[in-house]
Parts: C-alpha cells; sequence; structure tokens
C-alpha cells in the first residue's frame, strides 16, 4: 500500500490513468486504420499493417503523441475524426472520489500527460477532469516525452517537487521505468488502462485496478 503521509504531489497521467483508454485505442487502432484504407483506397489490411509499422517508427517519442505529425504523416483530419468519436471520452468510474479524496488529503494533483493540448482540451470539454486538477503539463511544451530523463528534468525544475515525495501514476510501465529512473519516489502502475480488455498483469510496480482501494 502507499504511504500517504510520505507524499506531497501526485503526478497523474491521463490516458489509460483517468480516463478510459478505450477511446484512444478504438481511435488509433480502428478509426485511423479504416480512414486511411478510404483515403489511400488499400484494403483494411494493408492499412492496418502499414498504420502499425508508423506507430512502431515513432514509439515512445514525442512525435507518436503528436496530431500534427500524423496529420502530416496519413493526410488525415485527425482532429475531425476525433470530434466524430468523442462520445467514447469517459472518465473512469474510481476516479472523481480518489481525486476528491485527495484534494481534501491537501495533496498536490498534476496532470502530467504526453497528450497534444489539443486532444487534453477535447477531453477536459467532455469529461471536467480539469476541475479536480491544480496544474496540467502537456509534454508537448517541453518537445520531449515522458519516457526521456530529459522531460523529467524539466517538469522538475518548472514544477520544483520533491521528487522523494512524489507519486506518479501512469499505465505505461516504459514510463513508469523513466519515472524510476530519474528517482520519483512512489510508483503506481494502472494494470486495466481499457475497460473493454482484460486487466495486465503488473509484477514490476505497485498497482491498482480501482484507485477506491488506494484512498488516503
Amino acid at each position: 500500500m502507499l504511504n500517504w503521509s510520505k507524499i506531497d504531489t501526485v503526478l497523474l497521467d491521463m490516458d489509460g490513468t483517468l480516463l478510459d483508454l478505450h477511446f484512444d485505442n478504438h481511435f488509433w487502432l480502428t478509426v485511423i486504420p479504416e480512414q486511411l484504407a478510404i483515403a489511400k483506397n488499400m484494403s483494411l489490411a494493408q492499412a492496418q499493417a502499414d498504420i502499425l509499422k508508423r506507430y512502431q517508427a515513432v514509439s515512445g517519442q514525442i512525435q507518436w503523441y503528436c496530431l500534427d505529425y500524423w496529420e502530416q504523416q496519413l493526410n488525415l483530419p485527425i482532429m475531425e475524426l476525433k470530434y466524430q468519436h468523442q462520445h467514447l471520452i469517459k472518465m473512469r468510474e474510481d476516479v472523481p472520489e480518489f481525486l476528491t479524496s485527495l484534494r481534501k488529503a491537501g495533496k498536490e494533483l498534476i496532470l502530467l500527460t504526453n497528450a497534444h493540448p489539443e486532444s487534453v482540451m477535447l477531453k477536459f470539454e467532455k469529461t471536467n477532469i480539469d476541475n479536480y486538477l491544480d496544474g496540467v503539463v502537456s509534454t508537448h511544451q517541453y518537445g520531449v516525452s515522458k519516457e526521456q530523463q530529459s522531460l523529467w528534468q524539466q517538469v522538475q525544475l518548472d514544477l520544483a517537487f520533491d521528487k522523494q515525495r512524489t507519486l506518479f501514476v501512469d499505465d505505461s510501465l516504459a514510463v513508469l521505468n523513466a519515472a524510476k529512473e530519474y528517482g520519483i519516489g512512489h510508483l503506481l502502475a494502472v494494470a486495466n488502462p481499457d475497460s473493454k480488455q482484460p486487466h495486465n498483469e503488473i509484477s514490476d510496480y505497485l498497482s491498482v485496478t480501482d484507485f477506491r482501494d488506494m484512498l488516503p
């Protein structure tokens, strides 16, 4: 369990942590290949293979999270398509109680996301999750993703948190590994980021499937 008396700052991922990852998985793995197949007059299987190769080429880099990059690469209206599927954007049902409880306990709550600012704004519009937060950081303002050590150095410089007294919550093991390497004192993995997929088996980190089990 977490020792809340040793935690002042909570850095929270957005997609797959506070919000259900189903929207993003459906969008990038279903909607985009379908749209690419139509635009390029190719089969769905060809489009899926093409898009997977493109995703793998920039995995973990800021381009992977950059909507401008994908608009350019694929020649598709990415934000327009996101708005068409925005009904799938949902907050995890355990999140409001969790964040409310943390605020009452006096913790500083900062969103630290690799998501593009336009995507962040759309999700705020749909969920009002920003009402629970003390601050919002999109890694795009630094031009480097959470997977990179230089991001952590810059964010700590700007936010001035004590890394030994900070909890970081994310669903990505690659990102949690980067936070661990940087020396973030407390780490929590989300084992069920997508409500439509089975839970992930996580052995390297303390993990959670319902934030209400972790209330201070």
